[in-house]
């Protein structure tokens, strides 16, 4: 019969690992039966905030009879023949642990800051002084409109027929239209014509034609999107470079 101690270097094992002051800790946790208990506690600490030293561990079965108090801190854990399914159970030793008297779990226990309403007033940096900043630069009432030659000295250098590309995506295409389009906001617009069909019209948009293209060669755009120069279009067959 083996010994016990004889151990495969990749067994390993999950266990439902619970803990004394947290209740609600429940996690499924993997172990390889080489670790020694040391290394166990130290895996646990990380995650349950227990210290090594304020640590015990219990093993359970999958029907809840114990196995044995891991005491050792030297031996592998494979030394206790743990299955997959085990629970291990984890104690807390220190009276002045971090976990102890439930505080983690209940927030009600945990003792409240609190402000007066006077005091709160005099801070500065605070979301009631934001809020009230902004009501000052914006009193009910006020317009938020664009006004009508919003982005015109943009316009300047782009003239109909001039080649293009639009950002974001480095689309390519030419000029069709410059200038205002009322019945898709005040201020000014650029139609361009997609070398490829990649737009959402042919130029007529909420029932007005402000130019001709093929179908869904169409788009209209902010003139801060458009940069004229010379962009030839692009070679559908060239290959890019490695």
């Amino acid at each position: 019969m083996a010994s016990r101690l004889q151990i495969q270097g990749d067994e390993s094992v999950l266990c439902h690992v619970t803990h004394s002051n947290l209740k609600s800790f429940n996690a499924d946790v993997r172990f390889s039966l080489q670790l020694t208990v040391e290394a166990m506690k130290e895996k646990l600490w990380k995650k349950c905030g227990t210290s090594v030293d304020s640590m015990s561990l219990e093993l359970y079965d999958d029907t809840g009879a114990k196995i044995a108090d891991l005491s050792d801190n030297a031996r592998p854990f494979g030394f206790y023949s743990p299955m997959n399914g085990c629970r291990l159970h984890v104690v807390d030793l220190d009276p002045a642990s971090v976990t102890s008297g439930g505080w983690l779990e209940d927030t009600s226990l945990v003792e409240k800051y609190e402000i007066s309403d006077e005091a709160f007033k005099k801070r500065d940096g605070t979301f009631r002084k934001f809020k009230e900043k902004l009501a000052v630069q914006n009193p009910p009432g006020a317009s938020n409109k664009l006004p009508d030659n919003y982005m015109e000295d943009l316009c300047a250098n782009i003239k109909v027929g001039d080649r293009c590309q639009i950002k974001p995506g480095d689309k390519r295409g030419v000029v069709k239209y410059v200038g205002q389009a009322e019945n898709l906001g005040p201020g000014f617009w650029v139609g361009v014509q997609y070398d490829e069909p990649l737009g959402k019209h042919d130029g007529l948009v909420k029932g007005r034609r402000y130019f001709n293209c093929p179908p869904l060669h169409g788009a209209m755009v902010r003139p801060d999107k458009v940069q004229v120069g010379d962009f030839p279009e692009r070679d559908p067959f060239e290959e890019e470079e490695i």
